[in-house]
C-alpha cells in the first residue's frame, strides 16, 4: 500500500506557486548541520532513569543515517508505515528522520494507546514496523507489541527502546553506520515534497480516530509561518513536554525546531517541578501546550521566579485561556503569553503575535497565518458576518491530503472549504474565537448556551480549579447545563454558589448551570483536550434531574 494525497494537479500548481516550500526537513537538517554541527539539536529527559542525552545536529544526522540503514536491513519500503509508540525521547525524532531518510511513512502513536486502538490504528495502516518502549509508565509495551504482531498480518517487525539507548534500538536498528551503497540508497529514495510523510490520527476528543495524511509541504509551510508569528529564532531554546505523538509535538517540538537550527527540549512524563529544573538549566525561552500545563508552571513561576529568567514566550492552544490564569502566567514568568487553535488536519493555523495585545489573548484564539482563510456560515451554509456565531470552515495552505482509506470523510466542499466541526466568531478585524465543538452545543428550550463563555467565568471562582460544560439530556427542554468541576483543594463550590458568582458577573439565568457535578480529574487526552463526549455518555446513563441527584 502507498498513501497518497487527493490533491489535484491545479492545486499542488497552485500551492507551489503561493506557499508551499518544496523541502523536507532533510534538507532543513543538512542546512542546520552546515551551519552549527555542534550545537545541540535535541535534549532529552527521561524520568524513569532521571537521565539526560543530548545530541548535537552532527549527532542527530550520524544517528538519523545509523537508523535509516536498519531500516533498509529489516526490509522497509518507500511508503510503507513504520509506526512509532515512543514517549518524548529522543530516539523518537531520530526514527522520524530516519523514516524520511528512506521513503518511508512515520505513524506516531500515543504511548497510552492499548491493544484495542493500537490493533485498528495498525491494521488500518498496514504498519510493517512498530517500534516501542520496553516498558514505559509501569506498562509492558513490548509484550502488547510481539501480541499484536501475532494478530496483524502486515506487521512484520518489533524493535523495543530503552529511555537512555541499548537494547534492540541500538542493535537492530543504529548497529552500524551506513555503507556507499546505501547511501546510494537514500538519495534514491529522497521523497519528493509532496510525498506523504506522515500518518497522524486524530486525538480522540469525539472518539473515534482518523489517519491524517500529511506531507512536507503541508506540515513544513505551517511549521515555517508559526516560528514567524510568534518570533522565534534559532537561538530559542524550547522546551516540549506535550507528546510527540501529537501534532502539537510532532510539528512545534520535533519539525519547528530542525527547520529553525534551534535546540528541542524534550521532557518525557509531566512533572512541574522537573519542568522548572530543566527551563533553568537549559535556558528555555518558548514552550507550547494546553492550559494544564500553563496552569501549572504558573504555580511554579509564582514559587521560584528567578527558574524562569530565560523564558519569554508560553502559547497556549487547544483550549480556550481563563483571562484570569493568563494575567497571572504574564506576571509570574515575566512573559508573553499567545494562544492559539489548530486541528491534526492542518496544524495550528491561528495564532496571537507578540505586538498583540492582552485583550486579544483573553477574547480570542488569535488571526490567521498566512494563506489562511477562516469564514462562519450558518445552519443554511450562509457565510455570517463579524462576531456572529456560525460552523467554522477554513482554507489553508497546510490543510491535509486527506484521511486513510477514508475518502468521504475529507469534508472539504468543491471550493476547497473544511469543515472543523467547530463553532466559532470571527471579529471585524479577522480575529477567530471557538465557541465550542458542534457536538458539545447545548440548546435549552430553543436558545444556545455559551459555554465557552460561562467556563471562562467559572475558571475565575476561587473554590474551581477547572470546569467543563456539558449538555444533560432534559424531556421538558432538551437540555440542560451541568457544570463539571474539579474544585480547588480543601473546596467545595456548591451549585448555588457558581449561580450566585455568575449572578454578580451579569449572566442571563438560562446560561447558568443547573447540576453540578465534583470529580478529581476531568477526562483528558494526553494533549490536555477534554473529552466531552466521556462526561456526556455519563450525565445520559445517569439519567440526571436539574440542580440535584440522579
Amino acid at each position: 500500500m502507498t498513501l497518497a494525497t487527493d490533491f489535484s494537479d491545479e492545486y499542488r500548481a497552485d500551492m507551489a506557486r503561493r506557499s508551499w516550500p518544496g523541502r523536507t526537513l532533510l534538507d532543513h537538517l543538512d542546512d542546520a548541520v552546515a551551519a552549527g554541527p555542534d550545537t545541540p539539536a535535541v535534549v532529552g529527559y527521561t524520568h524513569a532513569d532521571d537521565g539526560r542525552r543530548a545530541l548535537t545536529h552532527r549527532e542527530l544526522a550520524e544517528q538519523v543515517d545509523r537508523v535509516a540503514a536498519g531500516l533498509l536491513d529489516l526490509g522497509v519500503r518507500a511508503g510503507q508505515v513504520v509506526s512509532v509508540q515512543l514517549p518524548n525521547w529522543w530516539q523518537m525524532p531520530v526514527l522520524s528522520l530516519a523514516c524520511l531518510r528512506v521513503g518511508a511513512v512515520t505513524n506516531a502513536l500515543m504511548p497510552i494507546f492499548r491493544t484495542h486502538e493500537l490493533e485498528f490504528m495498525l491494521g488500518l495502516a498496514e504498519s510493517a514496523v512498530l517500534v516501542v518502549p520496553e516498558e514505559f509508565n509501569g506498562f509492558d509495551h513490548a509484550a502488547m507489541a510481539h501480541d499484536l504482531a501475532a494478530r496483524l498480518p502486515a506487521l512484520e517487525h518489533v524493535v523495543t527502546v530503552r529511555p537512555g539507548g541499548g537494547g534492540q534500538f541500538d542493535d537492530v536498528l543504529a548497529g552500524r553506520a551506513p555503507t556507499d551503497d546505501d547511501r546510494a540508497e537514500f538519495a534514491r529514495r529522497r521523497p519528493d515534497p509532496d510525498a506523504v510523510v506522515q500518518l497522524a490520527y486524530t486525538s480522540g476528543t469525539t472518539g473515534e480516530p482518523k489517519g491524517v495524511m500529511v506531507t512536507s509541504n503541508t506540515a513544513l509551510c505551517n511549521v515555517r509561518d508559526f516560528a514567524a508569528r510568534l518570533g522565534l529564532t534559532r537561538d530559542d531554546v524550547q522546551l516540549m513536554a506535550s507528546p510527540l505523538a501529537h501534532q502539537t509535538g510532532y510539528m512545534y517540538g520535533f519539525q519547528m525546531p530542525i527547520l529553525r537550527g534551534a535546540t528541542s527540549v524534550l521532557q518525557d512524563v509531566w512533572r512541574p517541578e522537573r519542568a522548572t529544573e530543566i527551563i533553568r538549566a537549559e535556558g528555555v525561552a518558548f514552550t507550547m501546550a494546553s492550559t494544564p500545563f500553563l496552569a501549572d508552571l504558573t504555580r511554579q513561576a509564582e514559587a521560584q521566579p528567578a527558574a524562569f529568567a530565560s523564558f519569554r514566550v508560553f502559547l497556549c492552544a487547544g483550549a480556550p485561556v481563563p483571562r484570569d490564569l493568563v494575567r497571572r502566567a504574564t506576571v509570574a514568568m515575566d512573559a508573553r503569553i499567545g494562544s492559539g487553535w489548530g486541528m491534526s488536519e492542518m496544524g495550528a493555523v491561528t495564532a496571537t503575535g507578540p505586538d498583540d495585545p492582552d485583550e486579544r489573548v483573553f477574547e480570542t484564539d488569535g488571526s490567521p497565518l498566512p494563506d489562511v482563510e477562516l469564514r462562519v456560515v450558518s445552519l443554511d451554509g450562509d457565510v455570517l458576518g463579524p462576531d456572529l456565531e456560525g460552523s467554522l470552515q477554513v482554507r489553508a495552505n497546510s490543510l491535509f491530503g486527506g484521511y486513510l482509506k477514508r475518502p468521504d470523510l475529507r469534508g472539504c466542499d468543491a471550493e476547497g472549504w473544511f469543515d472543523t466541526g467547530d463553532l466559532a466568531r470571527i471579529d471585524a478585524d479577522g480575529y477567530l474565537r471557538i465557541t465550542g465543538r458542534s457536538k458539545d452545543i447545548i440548546i435549552r428550550g430553543g436558545e444556545n448556551i455559551p459555554v465557552v463563555e460561562i467556563e471562562n467565568l467559572l475558571w475565575a471562582h476561587p473554590a474551581v480549579a477547572e470546569v467543563a460544560i456539558v449538555a444533560m439530556p432534559d424531556e421538558r427542554l432538551g437540555e440542560r447545563a451541568c457544570a463539571v468541576v474539579v474544585p480547588t483543594a480543601g473546596t467545595a463550590p456548591t451549585l448555588e454558589e457558581l449561580g450566585a458568582f455568575l449572578d454578580e458577573r451579569g449572566v442571563a439565568t438560562q446560561y447558568h448551570p443547573e447540576r453540578l457535578e465534583l470529580v478529581d480529574a476531568l477526562p483528558r487526552t494526553l494533549t490536555g483536550k477534554i473529552q466531552k463526549f466521556r462526561l456526556r455518555e455519563r450525565l445520559a446513563a445517569a439519567a440526571p434531574t436539574p440542580g440535584g441527584a440522579p
